[in-house]
């Protein structure tokens, strides 16, 4: 799942423009790891030593979203890192510490759109409103282990408490304020009603599933009309529901790090749909990622106390490595 580079002589690594490789390359590992029956999204810290949670920077303590949580959940399974913490080669100098010769950094994308010359000149004579050219550049990051003399770096949660009911998790559930229906032994969120229907906890045979099923359909309540505004009108087996499908599960697992809940993959039948997108499409898996974390970033406002949490679209890739 990782990319990676070995570091130079100075700072912060920032490749050429290489859109159309770059998106090949991810796509290729995603892929790859379906077509072995591994979801890249689901537990990515079984193999490892890192404890629960999504990549963070550890100079600045943002979160890195999108298919850069796939990455760089990926480089801490392959290279058993203990950490989910990660810099730049010049952040790392910048704290006091350094990168380890002989490395080899993790490389995360950056996606944004410049306006050129000839449109703003277009622009200016008819007044249009300026069209961007979307672009998309490699950044190279280290995780805090492969580091010297930041130790005080790796800190991690705590784990949770051996409790089939967590109390954290019910709390955000119940912030979100979802019409959440239990009963039956279906799972499935309803765009008519607007409402969640999940089997009673008891039916689960991991009960912490039973969280990872709610996040999974709150996934898809956040795409309502009113709220993120996806398109929820596909039919079993579409590509279209496919892809939504994709989306729903990504940010559940996107949800469950972020409140270090352990997860186990739900929806095994839906491999194959997901690889023919991905075989199809070699920016499908950057636009279900951007997605996913715009759908757990809306959950979880909630969690933080934000009463109408905003509707608009964080980044699809992190925006500062």
């Amino acid at each position: 799942m990782s990319t990676t580079g070995r570091h130079p002589a100075s700072g912060e690594v920032r490749a050429r423009n290489d859109k159309p490789s770059l998106y090949q390359e991810v796509t290729d590992r995603i892929i790859a790891e379906l077509e072995q029956g591994r979801v890249p999204w689901v537990q990515p810290w079984g193999r490892s030593k890192a404890g629960l949670g999504l990549p963070k920077n550890a100079a600045t303590d943002r979160r890195y979203s999108g298919v850069n949580i796939l990455i760089l959940w990926g480089s801490v399974i392959e290279k058993g890192f203990p950490s989910q913490h990660w810099l730049t080669f010049r952040q790392a100098l910048d704290l006091g510490g350094n990168v380890r010769k002989g490395e080899r950094g993790t490389t995360v994308c950056y996606a944004d759109r410049f306006i050129p010359k000839g449109e703003i000149e277009r622009v200016a004579k008819n007044g249009d409103e300026p069209e961007g050219v979307p672009f998309l550049k490699r950044f190279t990051v280290f995780n805090v282990a492969q580091c010297d003399g930041l130790d005080r770096l790796q800190g991690e949660p705590e784990p949770l408490p051996e409790r089939e009911i967590i109390p954290h998790a019910e709390v955000l559930i119940a912030a979100t304020g979802a019409d959440f229906r239990i009963g039956g032994d279906r799972a499935f969120y309803s765009p008519g009603g607007d409402y969640i229907q999940v089997p009673p906890q008891p039916a689960f045979f991991d009960q912490t599933n039973f969280y990872r099923t709610c996040y999974h359909e709150l996934g898809h309540w956040s795409g309502a009309g009113h709220r993120l505004n996806r398109d929820l009108s596909g039919r079993f087996g579409s590509k279209s529901y496919g892809r939504e499908e994709l989306v729903a599960e990504m940010a559940s697992a996107f949800i469950c790090a972020s409140l270090s809940i352990v997860r186990t993959v739900r929806h095994a039948d839906y491999l194959g749909t997901w690889l023919d997108i991905l075989r199809e499409d070699n920016r499908a898996i950057f636009r279900a990622a951007s997605l996913a974390s715009k759908a757990a970033d809306y959950i979880l406002a909630f969690r933080d106390g934000i009463a109408s949490p905003s509707t608009e679209a964080a980044q699809p890739v992190e925006a500062s490595a």
